[in-house]
């Protein structure tokens, strides 16, 4: 499998990303997908260099276009974004299928237009609207900022944006 872990987080490659994670899924290396820091060479430096292993930037319509060589690859990665609906891009509307069926929900900022569901997890309307597409597709989303931290899944909460 080329793919050991998916994940959403707002600050997409930190220390916890690569060392907690790391020891409960294999990896070596990191995939983050969010089209910004693709654009910005200074952002794409500073998050090749946070890791400490093989990393990529890419855009999402990127991560799509090379999608295939991903699946392929000897190397077990991880694949996070910066926020849920750039994750249903990527798997339920490009049917990216990684092997891995449960995505991970960690730190997602308070925002003015977002809901609190935890400590450092709030999520807006279309964030919301896109984890229910990615459960609908047979992935089991859960909101977990460490491995040993986790406040539940998408079902405990999607009642809270109408589902």
């Amino acid at each position: 499998m080329s793919v050991s872990f998916i994940r959403v987080d707002d600050r997409m490659i930190h220390g916890q990303t690569c060392t907690r994670w790391a020891k409960e899924y294999p990896c070596d290396g990191i995939i983050a997908v969010n089209d910004k820091a693709a654009a910005n060479p200074v952002l794409k430096n500073a998050y090749k260099a946070a890791s400490g292993k093989k990393t990529f930037v890419w855009g999402v319509d990127e991560f799509i276009k090379k999608s295939p060589k991903v699946l392929n690859s000897d190397t077990q990665y991880f694949v996070i974004t910066k926020n849920p609906v750039d994750m249903e891009k990527i798997l339920v509307q490009a049917g990216f299928k990684p092997g891995v069926e449960k995505v991970i929900i960690g730190p997602c900022n308070d925002r003015p237009d977002a809901v609190k569901l935890g400590n450092n997890q709030s999520i807006t309307q279309e964030e919301a609207d896109a984890l229910e597409s990615i459960s609908k597709a047979g992935y089991d989303v859960r909101f977990q900022l460490l491995p040993d931290v986790s406040i539940g899944g998408w079902n405990d909460f999607k009642g809270r944006f109408g589902y």
